[in-house]
């Protein structure tokens, strides 16, 4: 067990939530690696078996009172689009007057995005100081218990965080994304009211298995025994592992294309427009800040997942919550001159959706700010990214994750190698020269700028300023 005395603080002090996140910090972070440093793959191999087991939690959950029971709880699982779906969900609820606390992961520009309001509000300042103390005497207590399941690392730590918050706040529901995975994630000591599975595709095979079928079974792990399960469009071979996970829990299992399609969709630089048509209903969203069709699509499972657990909402409420949605790094537009988009797409399906929408509402031809960690396609993604820019600037997405901007780099070259008119690449390993001289050649060029492929990249691009 790792001694963090010093990191404690005057049981009669209040506590700011930055002493809170330093605290919170000071465990293992599997976000960056061992002991909060960036790791690489091999790293997280040798902690898999180790960090990732929800013994801790129960532990942790028992010595709170369990405070994951203090409201319904909404449960997002995917390789894509979790996020996006957790707060739409969230803001649904708020919109009808249910008074919600909304979890994710990772934060951008502060670590409290993570633990708020469903509308993306803070909680108020009491709330986090509150709850930070009655964690530490959790910790406390779970240090004497003397049971030999380890130090919790921050991941879990921030979990249980959140539902001390949510239960201190009175929240009536709560709308959790789960932040690896789903079968071993701490989030998974919930006894959801729903289930959510996003879109599924091969990420993180270093701990979650090397095919999609490994991985969705490991994202199916959040269905519940008879919970109902509500499942976004996905690969045939992912939808049928998803039915017969709910089948043999007994899951009422719900296929959001099934219920729901999207139409009319319009993209426009300040948002977008679609409509939702149901069997029997049809909803018309205006000028809903996320923008591109794959926030459309995420709609549907998060307005089938929120009248599962509350029946009466109306359509008012959903027209009025997704109109007002949104989410730093999902197509966030930074600064007008030049445009500089910021996402957080990091797979190859998220960047074919990210690139598709700037390019619609850009055009082609524009400059590419790129940087992603080592346990990414790389490769994939710049056959993607690579024809539709006029100049890719390659860099480490910040220091936060182990990054290879030479590998990736080389990567880029690979993929130009076939294209009759390559890009013009250029290779800036210091984030904050890259994010300069981006926005300087865009500037000079009278060119739109996107950067993606990590949400430490974007992060990078907030502390900048610009």
């Amino acid at each position: 067990m790792v001694d963090h005395d010093r990191f404690f603080f005057n049981n009669d002090a209040c506590m700011t939530e930055t002493e809170l996140y330093t605290w919170l910090c000071s465990f293992i972070d599997l976000e960056r690696g061992l002991g909060g440093k960036p790791c690489n793959s091999l790293d997280y191999i040798f902690l898999t078996e180790e960090h990732f087991k929800l013994d801790r939690m129960r532990i942790l959950a028992e010595l709170a009172g369990h405070p994951e029971t203090c409201a319904p709880v909404i449960h997002a699982a995917g390789s894509k689009g979790k996020g996006s779906v957790i707060a739409m969900t969230a803001s649904i609820l708020e919109e009808a007057g249910i008074k919600t606390a909304r979890y994710m992961s990772p934060h951008v520009k502060d670590w409290r995005e993570r633990i708020c309001r469903g509308t993306g509000a803070f909680f108020p300042e009491a709330v986090y100081a509150a709850a930070g103390k009655e964690l530490q005497s959790i910790y406390n207590a779970y240090c004497e218990s003397r049971n030999d399941s380890g130090d919790p690392t921050f991941f879990e730590l921030a979990t249980m965080l959140f539902f001390l918050c949510a239960r201190i706040d009175h929240c009536k529901a709560m709308a959790v994304e789960t932040g690896l995975g789903g079968r071993l994630d701490a989030t998974n000591i919930v006894d959801p009211s729903v289930s959510v599975i996003t879109a599924i595709e091969k990420e993180h095979t270093e701990y979650l298995g090397n095919t999609l079928a490994e991985i969705a079974h490991e994202k199916a792990g959040i269905i519940k025994k008879n919970r109902p399960v509500v499942a976004a469009k996905q690969n045939p071979e992912v939808l049928s592992i998803l039915q017969q996970r709910a089948e043999e829990q007994g899951a009422p299992f719900v296929y959001a294309p099934d219920c729901m399609n999207i139409v009319d969709q319009q993209l426009h630089r300040e948002g977008m427009d679609y409509t939702i048509a149901e069997r029997t209903n049809i909803i018309t969203i205006s000028g809903m800040p996320l923008t591109g069709m794959v926030y459309a699509d995420n709609a549907a499972p998060a307005i089938l997942a929120a009248r599962r657990v509350f029946s009466g909402i109306d359509d008012t409420a959903v027209k009025r919550a997704l109109a007002a949605v949104s989410l730093p790094a999902r197509f966030e537009k930074v600064r007008i001159n030049p445009f500089l988009i910021a996402d957080g797409a990091h797979t190859p399906l998220s960047i074919k959706h990210c690139v598709e929408t700037f390019c619609e509402l850009y055009g082609d031809g524009g400059i590419l700010l790129f940087g992603c960690a080592t346990d990414k396609d790389a490769a994939a993604m710049a056959e993607i990214l690579l024809p539709r820019f006029s100049r890719c600037i390659i860099t480490a997405p910040g220091t936060f994750r182990a990054s290879d901007p030479a590998a990736i780099y080389d990567s880029f070259c690979s993929a130009a190698k076939p294209c009759t008119t390559p890009a013009d690449l250029s290779c800036i390993p210091h984030t904050a020269a890259a994010i300069e001289e981006a926005v300087r050649t865009g500037k000079e060029r009278s060119l739109p700028v996107l950067a993606c492929g990590s949400f430490y990249l974007a992060a990078e691009i907030s502390k900048a300023g610009l």
